[in-house]
């Protein structure tokens, strides 16, 4: 009965976390660029315009494109250009945040290859418009977006599995990704958000449920198939531009080009067990003081998460754990006894499963009870029953555990939300994710992931529904601000650059530390002139 009673509440969390409890929040830099060709741009331009673009002024002597050229541009195309006044336009211009959809590009290329793209590229150096590469359009900053043209390669997707190595098309979503893979019974290492683009994931780490055991979705990339902004189609391998392709595992996405395939190391894909723990609030210091010292230090095969989440209102917050543990259900009872020793208390109503990898992506996903064809947006797949959502997110490593004061500090942020004025139906709490494992046992420089020393890192979350006011949302942004401010003394200072955050001022520092100096070398190898380009751009 207590099992049964787990298992409802851990599918009850899944489907309404939208996998954001279990693994962080559901969006990703999925793409993220907003460029202009131009020359000499700073490398953190400041000319963002209202639609989020990098809305400088066409090279001089360069002539605007006409409507005719636009015309000709996408009869040049294998794939459909959509612009503004089509039918599809509406729905071709959004990203996944609705906070967004005021946003109004020129237009919007579905690229079928990589001939379309060099394609798109030639006519935005010849006519100077902005250009946005864009896979699952999930920039917390709307850069996956622009004045320009959108450069979509949504329509270069599929899984082609050889042997222990898979070819992945560019425009892949997760969920696909994942099932593409299950086909063959292998699996690589992601996030949870299934309809993050695979391209956005990876060029910017890709942190995910079996990293400890795997490594981050970049390190497992072998090869992949990139269009510079000259329009050369380029391989980059070890053997191949390494220099680019370094750059392109955990540089951030939208920086050095258009990806438009990869290639991945894979791993078999048996079964994996799954966990979800609740405790009291009252037991919250406990349980995070606990889990510290265990889910970063654990075996290889287990990876855990904790989420602190709480509503407007008197409501006490909720502390859940979940994680994963490649293994039998045996092994991962000894691994959580450890953690229930630690925190002096066994959790309320623990659940463990043993299932499929794939239905435990799609339950860290929040599509338990869902279909891979369901576990979409209706704009993606015709049986899609995912919808999009808003939401505020800041990021930290943290490469020391907490003490008994930042623990205090973390709470009462957590707490704060309470009091913080936000609008009905809305959340906010935090997120961390266990490192340790194959994550840090890369070096700093062996690609542009720098981030290998943590023990495990945190995002700070806030959504709210559809038609929320403005100013309660504009009140749950000043708490999450003062939640992420009051959590600096203990936090290393560094950000993961896939959770893209425009209000960061030290971002060149935070999301790539030492690498930077080696990311703007190859910037201007393969980018001299800054097509690609925004106001985070390498």
């Amino acid at each position: 009965m207590a099992e049964d009673q787990g298992r409802r509440a851990f599918l009850r969390l899944a489907a309404a976390a939208g996998g954001a409890g279990l693994l962080s929040a559901c969006s990703r830099s999925g793409g993220t660029s907003t460029a202009s060709p131009r020359a000499s741009a700073p490398a953190a331009s400041s000319a963002a315009t209202a639609n989020g673009g990098a809305g400088a002024a066409a090279p001089s002597g360069t002539r605007s494109a006409s409507r005719s050229d636009w015309a000709a541009l996408g009869h040049d195309l294998s794939g459909p250009l959509v612009r503004p006044g089509d039918a599809a336009y509406t729905v071709s211009k959004r990203l996944f945040d609705p906070r967004f959809d005021s946003l109004r590009p020129a237009g919007v290329a579905y690229c079928r290859n990589p001939h379309d793209v060099a394609t798109c590229l030639a006519f935005v150096r010849r006519f100077g418009v902005p250009v946005a590469a864009r896979c699952g359009g999930h920039s917390y900053a709307g850069w996956s977006s622009t004045s320009g043209l959108i450069i979509d390669v949504t329509r270069m997707s599929g899984v082609s599995v050889n042997g222990s190595t898979a070819t992945v098309g560019a425009g892949t979503r997760l969920i696909d990704f994942y099932n593409g893979l299950a086909a063959h019974g292998r699996g690589v290492p992601g996030g949870s958000c299934p309809t993050v683009g695979i391209a956005g994931l990876t060029l910017g780490g890709g942190v995910g449920v079996v990293s400890r055991a795997y490594g981050l979705t970049s390190d497992n990339v072998q090869s992949l198939q990139i269009v510079t902004a000259d329009g050369q189609v380029r391989t980059c391998n070890s053997s191949q531009n390494p220099d680019l392709f370094w750059a392109c595992r955990g540089g951030g996405g939208g920086n050095f080009g258009v990806v438009t395939s990869f290639t991945y190391r894979t791993y078999p894909a048996g079964q994996i067990v799954l966990f979800f723990l609740s405790w009291p609030w009252s037991q919250a210091a406990r349980v995070i003081s606990a889990w510290q010292s265990w889910a970063p230090h654990a075996p290889d095969a287990l990876w855990s998460n904790v989420h602190l989440s709480a509503a407007p209102g008197g409501s006490v917050p909720s502390i859940q754990v979940g994680g994963t543990y490649l293994g039998s259900l045996g092994a991962a009872a000894a691994q959580l006894e450890k953690l229930y020793a630690a925190a002096g208390s066994h959790p309320s109503s623990p659940f463990t499963e043993t299932t499929s990898w794939l239905h435990a992506m799609l339950v860290e996903a929040g599509c338990a009870s869902l279909t891979v064809n369901q576990c979409h947006l209706p704009t993606q797949n015709p049986a899609g029953q995912l919808a999009r959502a808003s939401e505020f997110a800041k990021s930290d490593f943290f490469t020391k555990p907490l003490n008994s004061h930042g623990i205090g500090t973390l709470l009462a942020g957590v707490e704060g939300f309470q009091r913080a004025g936000g609008a009905p139906g809305a959340a906010g709490g935090i997120a961390f994710d266990a490192l340790g494992g194959a994550v840090n046992r890369v070096a700093p420089g062996a690609t542009a992931f720098v981030h290998r020393d943590a023990l495990f890192q945190a995002q700070y979350t806030t959504t709210w529904p559809s038609g929320a006011a403005g100013a309660a949302v504009a009140r749950q942004h000043a708490w999450q601000q003062s939640f992420w401010q009051s959590m600096r003394p203990y936090a290393s200072g560094q950000a993961y650059q896939n959770y893209i955050d425009p209000a960061l001022t030290n971002w060149r520092q935070a999301y790539y530390g030492a690498n930077y100096a080696r990311l703007t070398q190859v910037k201007g190898t393969y980018d001299p002139d800054r097509v690609f380009t925004f106001p985070q751009a390498v």
